[in-house]
Formats: structure tokens, C-alpha cells, sequence
């Protein structure tokens, strides 16, 4: 007699094992939908909710339980993405996606057994979740963003997003082409940096802000680089950006007068060279760039607790 989790021999049911291969799949699009791997990997849990809800009859009669699940996760985010785009517009101060660390790389307090199933562990760090590509992902509406990020990053075709978000292919198309508008249009590299050169501009940031040369920091940043901090409400965090080499430079110095005990680490972000600070054994802040012609543009600090998680647990 065959049963949900397996047959009269304890061997493993194939379905079931081809419904649990697809988790990694769904944390890798939902993170991409969301920004937020707190709300992926709840997005994925109502997913599998649902299909376990159902008689084995009613799954048994699903041609493609991955299809299925693709689907009904994507429509889970695109309902979620709606109603975050009202929680936002009352986030205390600016809004930044959750950063994720390489697996593994210098995370506090965490035995690796654990580390083999954080959540984070199952993205996939590539281009489409540089924290460049996030930022401009939350310029658009929820319905742009599904149409993107299923065509441009997963490869479905526009007839499957149709079915996924209750839309016509030509509508999808449509959505898809506004929301590559919307890329274009944000400030972006004429050519790619080389990873060895990014990791080099990152690390020299990270001495200059050490020895506290604002000279130094001024010649690295780019004159109208900016800087952006999440705190949440949670914690100390500049409420707006702050603009302007020179200004950041200052300010810079000031937050490392005002933390002297704080330590730089140089760690991956969201498969980027970023940098992570970490006081009393406790990763507080991660920072990830952006770099344009040999210079850094944009950082982006993270200083919300509850967005941190994956780097402290």
C-alpha cells in the first residue's frame, strides 16, 4: 500500500520527492519577487500549505507539481507585494532588501550544521539579486516586477506568465518591456567592473574608513555617491540619504569616532564584495556597493535587526 511519504517498504514516494526538489527553486524566485527573505521563505511555506492541502487525488492529477508550485508561489508574491508597497509608505525611514551573505563566510554564532539549511544558503547569488538590481526592482509595480523577473531571470515564456498572473501574453510582453525601461533608467555602469577590481575598490574603502582619511575616502567615492541606511525604527539610522562624496566622507568618520569598538569585515553581499560591521561578536551592519568607473556610487546600509538574521544566527 502506497502512502504520502512513502511505500510499504519505506521507500520514498517519487512524487513527494519531486515536490520537495523544488524548494530551492521557490526560495530563489520568491527572494527575487520579495526582497526580503524573511517573507520568501513564508511565501513558500503558504505554497507547500496549499499543495498539502489537497487529497492525494487532486495532487495526483497535477501533470507538473513544479509548474504548479512555481505558479501558486508566484501568485502568493504577487498579492504580498501589493499590500508591502502600503506597509512601506510607513517603514521608518528608507526601505533597503534583505542582504544576503555567501554561505557560510564568517557568520557569527552559527554551527555549520545549520548553515547546510539557512534559507539563504539555497539563493543563488547572481546578477539579478545584486543589491543594484533589487533597489530598482522596488521602483516597480508588483505586476512589472513578476512579468520580469519569471521572463527575464527564469526564462518562462510570456504564455506561462499569462497563466501565472491572470493577464494576456501581449499584456505580459508589455509589463516586461516597462519594467526593462524602468532598468535602463536607472543610473547604471557604462561596462562591467571586474570582480578583482570591485573587491580591490571595496578594500581600500574599508582602510581608508579604518584609518578615518577622509582624503583617501573623498577619491574613492564618487562625487555624487550617495549613501542609504535601513534601520527599520529598530535602530540609530540617517532617516534620508546622504549625499556627495565629500559629505559622506565626513560622515563617515564621524559614525567611526562614535563606534570605536567597531570592526570592518570584508564579506560577499548578495554575491558582491561588500563589507560587514560587526561589534561585540555581533554582525550590526552589512554594506553593499555600487561601482561605476572606478569609483564607488551608491552604498547601501543595512542596520535593521530583523533584515540581519541570516548573518547572526
Amino acid at each position: 500500500m502506497t502512502t504520502r511519504s512513502g511505500t510499504e517498504g519505506d521507500l520514498p514516494d517519487p512524487s513527494l520527492t519531486a515536490v520537495i526538489s523544488e524548494r530551492r527553486q521557490l526560495i530563489n524566485l520568491t527572494y527575487r519577487l520579495l526582497g526580503s527573505l524573511a517573507e520568501a521563505e513564508d511565501a513558500v511555506q503558504e505554497t507547500y500549505a496549499r499543495w498539502y492541502a489537497m487529497s492525494r487525488e487532486q495532487q495526483e492529477s497535477i501533470e507538473s507539481p513544479g509548474a504548479w508550485l512555481t505558479t501558486v508561489a508566484s501568485r502568493i508574491c504577487l498579492n504580498l507585494l501589493g499590500s508591502a508597497r502600503a506597509r512601506r509608505e510607513t517603514y521608518v525611514g528608507e526601505w533597503i532588501p534583505e542582504p544576503l551573505p555567501e554561505p557560510g563566510e564568517g557568520i557569527t554564532g552559527r554551527p555549520a550544521a545549520a548553515a547546510a539549511i539557512d534559507p539563504a544558503d539555497r539563493v543563488t547569488l547572481d546578477e539579478s539579486v545584486s543589491m543594484a538590481f533589487l533597489v530598482v526592482l522596488e521602483s516597480m509595480t508588483p505586476a512589472e516586477r513578476v512579468a520580469l523577473i519569471l521572463h527575464d531571470v527564469f526564462r518562462y515564456s510570456f504564455a506561462e506568465v499569462a497563466e501565472i498572473v491572470g493577464r494576456t501574453p501581449a499584456a505580459c510582453r508589455q509589463l516586461a518591456s516597462s519594467a526593462r525601461r524602468r532598468l535602463r533608467a536607472s543610473p547604471a555602469p557604462a561596462a562591467p567592473v571586474p570582480a578583482a577590481q570591485r573587491a580591490g575598490l571595496v578594500r581600500d574603502f574599508k582602510q581608508a574608513w579604518a584609518a578615518k582619511d577622509i582624503g583617501a575616502l573623498i577619491g574613492l567615492l564618487d562625487p555624487d555617491a550617495s549613501v542609504t541606511a535601513d534601520g527599520g525604527g529598530l535602530v540609530s539610522a540617517s532617516l534620508t540619504p546622504v549625499e556627495g562624496g565629500a559629505r559622506i566622507a565626513r560622515y563617515l568618520v564621524d559614525l567611526a569616532n562614535l563606534a570605536p569598538t567597531m570592526t570592518l569585515l570584508e564579506r560577499t553581499v548578495n554575491g558582491q564584495p561588500g563589507l560587514a560591521a560587526e561589534q561585540d561578536g555581533v554582525i550590526v551592519t552589512v554594506f553593499a556597493f555600487d561601482i561605476a568607473e572606478g569609483r564607488i556610487r551608491r552604498i547601501w546600509a543595512v542596520r535593521n535587526p530583523e533584515k540581519l538574521r541570516p548573518w547572526t544566527r
